[in-house]
This record gives structure tokens, C-alpha cells and sequence, in this order.
């Protein structure tokens, strides 16, 4: 039996090399395979604490990143500060820059980053932020390629200050960075019609109120132009990566036709989101037409179902955003005026059309003239 067992380990260690396989022997004289402990024989709080150390380990080494990230940031802008203080002092050109480029490359080998380019943007990035402070409180948080990002596609300073703060909130990634730069996203976050003042506690009010935005780009959905809620739905479901995305950092998707039973009717909520930051869900409806104050009354309904059957201790009142396709503004202020309900009312579209080029604008046409065409041919 031994010497089988010495077969069977030789086999497998020949199929498993990178395998450490030992065969030892007990005091009768078996041979034994030396294994973990069962899990059954583990103490009870074992696979708590076992998770508690890999969740430290895992904050740990992200600390450790970003703080490698950190310091880089920071020695970029002090030699950018270096090389501007010497420009200014003694009149430094291009050549001068590209001199240190090279000696500082044949000085660190090792080290990327020390192009003349990237010495440039060292000394565009401290022109820019004559604080130390900021750099080091803000700026330091997102990446240097996300500092160059900032650089090259905004121009004011406290729009800058703006996305790196909403970038090192929300973790985006450069892509995502630029691409929220590009959709203006500052110009949209908190803009949405709300009765949060009347409706939320003071405290909470703004806060919740910067959650959403005004108008939501759908763009990811294609260049069609949805004619109905589910057509809407079933396009963001589809794209709910990129939904979220729009929706902004916090929100966690629960379900799509979500059903609710009230006074043995059924009711469907479109979207259900879970806000993590807000301690809230968040009930989505879609609507392809203009705001209508009626669907005010059928979002409260759904608003006062949700607290009643998905609301948990701990959770703060659901709260309620509204998509429709247009509204106005004075309509959508008096259908929330007296509510008691969390609601907030925005606008979508798709802007895909605003980035054909200037030839083909105006030659393609319209949904409604199509679907004109259509009628005449029928």
C-alpha cells in the first residue's frame, strides 16, 4: 500500500510540478498526505477574522499605492516649481529643459517619467497650482495622468478642483475622467428640480440635492431615439455599467419592473437603486414624453410603498428621480410644491447628433420626419 502511494505522489507530482506534494508516515505506519485542517474542526469566528485580515491586507496595499502615487504627484510639482523659479530667475529655454531631461534619465535609469514632454507639463502642472496646499490635500489623490488630463481640457481653476475631487470620489479612471470633462458633467450634478428643502431634513437637503443631475446623457444607448418607457429601459438594463456611470458615484442597481403589492394591485417600479452613501433606495421612473404633474402622483405612490415594504431599519426615507424627455420648469415646481416625498425631476437625451460633422448636420433626418414618411408611404 505504501509503495503505492509513492506511485500515485510520483505521478502527480510529474502532472503537478509546481505542486509541493510530501508523503510522510504515521507512528502505525500509514502513509499520510499532510492537508489543511477541515473546516469543521476551524473555531467559529474563524472565517470572520480570516476575512477582517484579508480585507486589511487588501486596504493596505491600496494605502500603499496611493501613497506612492501621492509622492510622486508632489515631487512632479516641485520640479516643476524648480524649473519655473529658473526660468524666471535666469531665463531658461526649451534647450535647457531638454538638457535635464537627458541627464536625469542618465541619472535614473530606472525611474520613468523624465521626457522633456513630461518636464514641460511638470512645469505647466505647478504654474497652475502655486499652492502647495491644494496639490497635496486634492491633486495628489488622482494620478498624474489624470492631473495632465485636467490641464489640457479645462482652463479654470475651481473647474479643475471640481473633477479631481469628483474623480478621487468616485475612483474613475482617466477615460472616465475625460469623458465626464466632455459631457460637462459639472454643469448637470445638482441641477435637478428637487423639494429636497421641504421634503429632507436641512442637514441632508444639499447633499442629496448634488446627487443627481439635470439633464442625464443617454448616449450610450445608441442613436436611436426610444419612443417608449420600456424601449428606455431595456436599453439602460442593457447598459447598466455606463447607466451608473451617469447616475454618478454610490449608486447600486436592485432590480428592473421591481413589484410592489398595494391594496392587492400591482405596481411596478421601473428602476430600483440603492444609494450607499445616502442610506437610501432610489426609485428611477421613465417617462418618453414631457413632464406631466400626473406622474408626481404615481411616483409618491411608489415612494410611500417602497418605505413601507423595502425600507429597513437603519435606511433613510426612499427617495424618488424622475426622467422625462422635456419639462417645464415652473409646472414641475408646483406638481412638488406641497409633497411630502423626496422627488427630483430631470431631463434625458442623447447628444449623439451634436458630434456629426458640420457637413452632415441638417442633411439627416428627423425621427418625426420619418416616422412622416413612413405614414405617407403606408
Amino acid at each position: 500500500m505504501y509503495y503505492k502511494l509513492i506511485a500515485v505522489t510520483s505521478n502527480l507530482k510529474k502532472k503537478f510540478p509546481e505542486t509541493r506534494l510530501t508523503l510522510s508516515r504515521s507512528r502505525s505506519g500509514e502513509a499520510l498526505f499532510p492537508v489543511a485542517p477541515a473546516k469543521a474542526v476551524l473555531p467559529v469566528d474563524y472565517a470572520k477574522t480570516l476575512e477582517t485580515i484579508k480585507r486589511r491586507i487588501r486596504e493596505e496595499r491600496l494605502r500603499a499605492v496611493l501613497s506612492v502615487n501621492a509622492a510622486m504627484v508632489l515631487l512632479y510639482w516641485d520640479i516643476g516649481s524648480l524649473i519655473l523659479e529658473r526660468q524666471k530667475a535666469s531665463g531658461w529655454g526649451g534647450r535647457v529643459v531638454d538638457r535635464m531631461a537627458h541627464d536625469l534619465r542618465e541619472a535614473f535609469p530606472d525611474m520613468q517619467g523624465f521626457s522633456p514632454r513630461n518636464l514641460k507639463y511638470m512645469r505647466a502642472f505647478s504654474a497652475a497650482w502655486r499652492k502647495k496646499t491644494i496639490v497635496q490635500e486634492v491633486l495628489a489623490q488622482i494620478t498624474w495622468y489624470q492631473n495632465i488630463a485636467l490641464l489640457e481640457k479645462l482652463k479654470k481653476p475651481e473647474e479643475r478642483l471640481w473633477y479631481a475631487r469628483a474623480a478621487a470620489a468616485g475612483g474613475w479612471s482617466r477615460e472616465i475622467l475625460v469623458l465626464q470633462i466632455e459631457q460637462g458633467a459639472h454643469r448637470r450634478q445638482g441641477k435637478a428640480i428637487t423639494n429636497f428643502k421641504m421634503t429632507l431634513p436641512s442637514v441632508d437637503s444639499d447633499m442629496v440635492a448634488q446627487v443627481f443631475k439635470d439633464p442625464y446623457l443617454f448616449d450610450f444607448i445608441g442613436t436611436a431615439d426610444p419612443r417608449r418607457e420600456k424601449e428606455i429601459e431595456q436599453a439602460l438594463v442593457e447598459h447598466v455599467q455606463q447607466f451608473l456611470l451617469e447616475l454618478g458615484s454610490g449608486f447600486a442597481f436592485v432590480g428592473r419592473q421591481v413589484l410592489l403589492e398595494v391594496g392587492d394591485q400591482d405596481f411596478r417600479i421601473d428602476l430600483l437603486f440603492y444609494h450607499l452613501k445616502l442610506n437610501a433606495f432610489v426609485v428611477v421612473e421613465l417617462k418618453a414624453v414631457p413632464f406631466n404633474p400626473a406622474f408626481v402622483g404615481q411616483l409618491n405612490l411608489y415612494l410611500s410603498a417602497a418605505d413601507d415594504l423595502l425600507r429597513r431599519p437603519g435606511d433613510n426615507p426612499t427617495i424618488g428621480l424622475l426622467l422625462c424627455k422635456s419639462k417645464n420648469k415652473v409646472v414641475v415646481e408646483y406638481a412638488l410644491r406641497h409633497l411630502k416625498r423626496p422627488i427630483g425631476v430631470s431631463e434625458w437625451e442623447t447628444r449623439i447628433a451634436n458630434s456629426l460633422p458640420k457637413e452632415f448636420k441638417g442633411s439627416l433626418p428627423t425621427v418625426e420626419e420619418i416616422e412622416k414618411e413612413f405614414e405617407n408611404g403606408r
